[in-house]
C-alpha cells in the first residue's frame, strides 16, 4: 500500500487550514496528550505549512484552547441530544450516567480530554480556563437538574453527582472498568433519594 505524502493529502483536502489543523489536533491531542504532541506532527497530519498554524492560532497554547473549546461545544450538543430521550429531571440525571456508560465503551476512549489537558496545563493558562469551564458546565447541569427534580440542596447534590461522574470516567479509563458508569448510576439514585424528600 502506498501512503500519500502530507502535500498529496492536503491537495485533496479542500477544508480551510484552520479546520484541518483542528481536526489533526483533535486526533493527536486526544490520543497522546497535549504536551506530548509537537506542532510539527500536527502540521504534518493537517497537511499545511507551519505559517498556517501561526496565522490561524498564533501559538500552540491557542490551538490547544481551540481544540478544547470545540470539544466542549460538541460535548454540550451530544449530552443535550442524549438527554432529550428522558422526560423527568431525575431520569435526565440518571441518563447522564447512561451517557457515560455508552461513551466509555466506544473504541478509542481515552478518558476525559479536559481532565487530561487540565492535568498538563499551567494553573494560569488559557487551557486551564477551558478545562475549568467544562467542569463548571458539568456541575451547573447537575445542579439545575437536581433543582428541577426537587432537591432540597441542589448544589450539594450536584457536587456529589459530579464526584460519581468523575469516578466513573476515571475508573473506565485508568482501570478499564466498563461497569463503572453503571455502578455510579446506582449510587446516583441513592444521592437523589437522599436529596429529594
Amino acid at each position: 500500500m502506498v501512503r500519500k505524502s502530507s502535500s498529496q493529502a492536503s491537495s485533496q483536502d479542500r477544508r480551510p487550514a484552520r479546520e484541518r489543523l483542528l481536526a489533526a489536533a483533535d486526533e493527536l491531542f486526544y490520543e497522546e496528550g497535549v504536551n506530548l504532541v509537537g506542532i510539527d506532527r500536527i502540521i504534518e497530519r493537517a497537511g499545511v505549512a507551519k505559517a498556517s498554524l501561526y496565522d490561524c492560532f498564533g501559538s500552540k497554547e491557542a490551538l490547544i484552547r481551540s481544540y478544547l473549546q470545540q470539544r466542549l461545544e460538541a460535548r454540550r450538543a451530544r449530552v443535550g441530544a442524549w438527554l432529550d430521550r428522558y422526560t423527568t429531571p431525575r431520569d435526565k440525571i440518571l441518563g447522564i450516567f447512561d451517557y457515560v456508560a455508552d461513551l466509555v465503551t466506544r473504541p478509542g476512549y481515552r478518558g476525559c480530554p479536559f481532565a487530561r489537558a487540565g492535568a498538563e496545563a499551567r494553573p494560569d493558562s488559557s487551557v486551564k480556563t477551558v478545562c475549568d469551564e467544562s467542569r463548571a458546565w458539568n456541575l451547573a447541569l447537575f445542579a439545575e437538574l437536581a433543582r428541577q427534580a426537587g432537591a432540597s440542596d441542589p448544589d450539594r447534590a450536584a457536587q456529589q453527582l459530579r464526584l460519581l461522574y468523575d469516578g466513573a470516567s476515571v475508573a473506565a479509563h485508568v482501570d478499564g472498568n466498563a461497569t463503572a458508569a453503571a455502578a455510579a448510576r446506582t449510587l446516583a439514585e441513592v444521592v437523589l433519594d437522599a436529596a429529594i424528600r
